[in-house]
């Protein structure tokens, strides 16, 4: 019993990191998205590819944070060194950031074609699909991470 509520602690603490993360990627993508067109006027549709800088810089800076999140509050110290392992999980984040980029542009192309407007707020196409891409993620990441480089 014990055992099941530490990994449900896990779990939840996970997802609150994760969430916090996602804050972080939702909240610099809503800013670059709005400033980095004004700068490259081709950010919002780059050979087909909409918002390629914003989505770049908005998940390094969720990934980042979500790091160090994981490893002060999530997982324990896992069966490598530091360095192995700050370089396994930017290797696998980074290989989870090309999955979410996909997702993010076919949830723009395909999916989520207009705005949802709920009166007090106002969900752009770009940022439901951000969110969808990272829910989506967020499943694949907490597996890989946890049997890979953390004791799982």
């Amino acid at each position: 019993m014990k055992e099941l509520l530490l990994k449900q602690r896990q779990i939840l603490l996970f997802a609150f990191a994760g969430a916090l993360s996602a804050i972080v990627e939702i909240g610099t993508f809503k800013i670059f998205s709005v400033h980095l067109p004004q700068v490259f006027s081709h950010e919002t549709n780059f050979h087909g590819i909409h918002f390629p800088l914003s989505n770049i810089f908005s998940t390094s800076c969720g990934i980042i944070t979500n790091y160090f999140l994981s490893i002060w509050f999530v997982f324990e110290r896992g069966k490598h060194s530091k360095n192995k392992e700050f370089a396994y999980f930017m290797g696998i984040s980074f290989l989870s950031t090309i999955v979410s980029l996909s997702f993010f542009q076919i949830f723009f192309r395909f999916v989520f074609l207009d705005h949802i407007d709920l009166g007090f707020f106002v969900f752009s196409q770009e940022m439901l699909s951000k969110i969808a891409a990272i829910i989506l993620v967020s499943v694949l990441n907490y597996t890989v991470k946890k049997k890979i480089i953390f004791n799982g």
